[in-house]
């Protein structure tokens, strides 16, 4: 269970990151659940650190930071601020806020077609003979729809113009349903920008 759950996201968040969990980490410990995900994870890692001023600024915990991020861990803050234990210092977790954008900044650098925009038919058209009948053809919209996912879990922005399939709609992306190819085509243009000449 935690090999699939540490494989599941698309990136593991740490929040609050104590000095003991990230002494874990540096040390490959898996010895609960976090640390067992985390040692089996092959996702990027965010960490926001929390605990006291001293504890954040002792040469153990700085070489374990030092040590997480030449791994490739990834943090946010810590802050300066007041502290439940009431000292100030560097070691106040990040807010809320500012934890989602750095989760934003991560999935944005790994997702290489972030900015691109993306135009994929999926399915079969349906051409009318006359008001009851229509030549089609067995197209299921798997394929189409698969890419249109597939592209949009990259980044792009996704368009997907799709004739009648009994596939589910992928997540993230703007879908155009069309009965005929005429109806295709138009769609298919309109969302290029493009005017049929």
């Amino acid at each position: 269970g935690h090999i699939q759950l540490s494989r599941d996201a698309d990136l593991l968040v740490v929040a609050p990151a104590t000095a003991d969990l990230l002494a874990r980490m540096a040390g490959g410990l898996a010895n609960d659940l976090a640390s067992t995900v985390l040692l089996a994870t092959d996702k990027p890692v965010l960490a926001a650190p929390a605990m006291n001023v001293r504890m954040w600024t002792h040469a153990a915990t700085t070489a374990n930071v030092e040590t997480l991020r030449k791994r490739g861990i990834c943090f946010v803050g810590p802050n300066d601020g007041a502290m439940a234990c009431n000292e100030h210092g560097p070691g106040r977790m990040s807010e809320p806020a500012e934890i989602v954008a750095a989760i934003e900044s991560i999935l944005v650098r790994d997702r290489p077609l972030a900015g691109r925009r993306a135009l994929v038919t999926s399915g079969p058209t349906r051409e009318a003979l006359d008001p009851v009948r229509f030549i089609s053809n067995h197209s299921s919209g798997k394929q189409g729809h698969a890419i249109a996912a597939a592209l949009a879990e990259l980044g792009a922005e996704v368009t997907l113009v799709s004739g009648p399939v009994m596939v589910p709609d992928p997540p993230g992306v703007t879908v155009v349903p069309i009965e005929s190819a005429d109806q295709m085509l138009a769609a298919c243009l309109d969302a290029g920008g493009l005017e049929a000449g």
